[in-house]
């Protein structure tokens, strides 16, 4: 595949690039929609946060990405900001992401736990949108398979493993947007069922690809993967104490009620 879409005034505007922006606003748009249904997060903070949680993320994912690969790029150094070729390790982007959002809510009285819950949907789907940028640029695939459903990849048939982590995340996030949120127990559960589901599927298909990052023997990803999943049987052991009424299943979106009182005042 091309990873160039076009070419603009003599730069070239790669698919990678297109699918990261198309998956960050989506993702915007959907937690301002789940903000709305939430008193606890107001809507106009959602659009504070992510302009610091996607810079800070996307820093957070090169980062990440360039420390396990310091090898080849202490000898390359002009290409550690060469982000449109690829290169980006959505666990470094969550680990900075957490972090934005831990200190975003405590300057702004946010509960931490509402605010993961609102974006978390979003997160994940633009998680799952993001992953075609990776097969446009040749890059997180598998090894090779005579499945049916292989792709090509120098003339090599191998496990397409960006489409099956699409396929998974886009699923979290229909189970998450379409169910979860409707009958949330506690303050963490999106955020809980969000880890545990990607964590254990990331596991699985990150031992299928060629282009793992390493620590010693073991695979980085699988390794976070095992953590995370700890960290979301905390949350649920931890926060499933803390039952509430959730805020997600309100029938008249926060904002809409305020626009009807005034509408009778009038």
């Amino acid at each position: 595949m091309n990873p160039i879409a076009f070419t603009l005034f003599g730069l070239e505007i790669r698919w990678y690039g297109i699918f990261i922006a198309i998956g960050a606003l989506l993702a915007i748009r959907v937690a301002e929609y789940l903000a709305r249904r939430n008193p606890l997060v107001p809507e106009e903070s959602i659009m504070d946060f992510a302009l610091w949680g996607m810079i800070l993320g996307i820093l957070g994912a090169r980062i990440y990405y360039v420390i396990f690969e310091w090898s080849y790029y202490a000898q390359h150094p002009s290409e550690i900001l060469a982000i449109r070729n690829g290169g980006l390790a959505i666990h470094g982007g969550l680990i900075a992401g957490a972090l934005v959002a831990y200190f975003f809510t405590k300057r702004k009285q946010i509960p931490f736990m509402e605010l993961l819950d609102t974006v978390a949907p979003g997160v994940v789907l633009a998680q799952g949108i993001g992953r075609w940028g990776n097969f446009m640029n040749g890059e997180a695939h598998g090894g090779p398979t005579d499945l049916p459903w292989a792709i090509t990849v120098d003339g090599v048939s191998v496990h397409p493993t960006f489409l099956y982590e699409s396929l998974l995340d886009v699923g979290i996030f229909l189970l998450l947007f379409l169910y979860v949120r409707k009958v949330r127990k506690y303050p963490g559960q999106m955020s809980a069922i969000y880890l545990a589901l990607y964590s254990a599927g990331r596991f699985f298909i990150e031992g299928l690809r060629t282009d793992s990052l390493y620590v010693g023997p073991f695979r980085t990803a699988q390794l976070l993967s095992l953590i995370l999943l700890l960290v979301a049987l905390f949350i649920h052991f931890h926060f499933r104490k803390q039952s509430h009424p959730t805020a997600f299943q309100l029938t008249t979106p926060v904002g809409e009620k305020g626009r009807k009182k005034s509408t009778k005042r009038k």
